[in-house]
């Protein structure tokens, strides 16, 4: 599970992304016992943050974050951007860079990590999103681009 984490400026005006309590995403569900738990807020610019702390128990290297937990994170932060604007979507297309080692959080010293989604462009079902991993210092640690196509539910 990550844990939760303080780097979120006091002064910035945030509004809580709800969550079905039933969620079992694994990204931000409160009903995966397994799961990242991640919780996201819109900006008043309508990116979605997630600051957050990555646990050892998410490592690839010894110190520091999986290189699939990476991609997770962003991916998530880019599917919230789309549902921040009352989509559904799934993703079609993901690519990740992967700029600087993403620190876990070994032997109980906290390193926060924020996650930033927003989309690019819509057209019709087709929404272009990128999201970023940066670290306390506002270092650029990943930075992600996707395609997400919005789910029709069957009638």
């Amino acid at each position: 599970m990550l844990l939760s984490s303080s780097m979120t400026a006091t002064n910035e005006n945030l509004t809580p992304m709800a969550h079905a309590a039933q969620n079992r995403c694994f990204g931000c569900g409160e009903a995966n016992p397994v799961g990242l738990h991640l919780k996201f807020f819109l900006t008043e610019d309508g990116t979605v943050v997630c600051d957050a702390v990555l646990p050892d128990t998410y490592e690839g290297p010894q110190g520091y974050a999986h290189g699939g937990i990476i991609a997770t994170l962003l991916d998530e932060a880019m599917s919230k951007a789309v549902r921040s604007r009352g989509v559904v979507a799934m993703t079609a297309k993901l690519e990740v860079e992967y700029k600087r080692p993403i620190p876990s959080s070994a032997a109980g010293e906290p390193r926060p990590v924020r996650l930033e989604g927003r989309v690019a462009r819509s057209e019709g079902r087709k929404h272009w999103v990128e999201a970023r991993i940066v670290d306390a210092g506002g270092i650029e640690l990943a930075t992600g681009k996707g395609l997400f196509i919005e789910i029709r539910h069957r009638a």
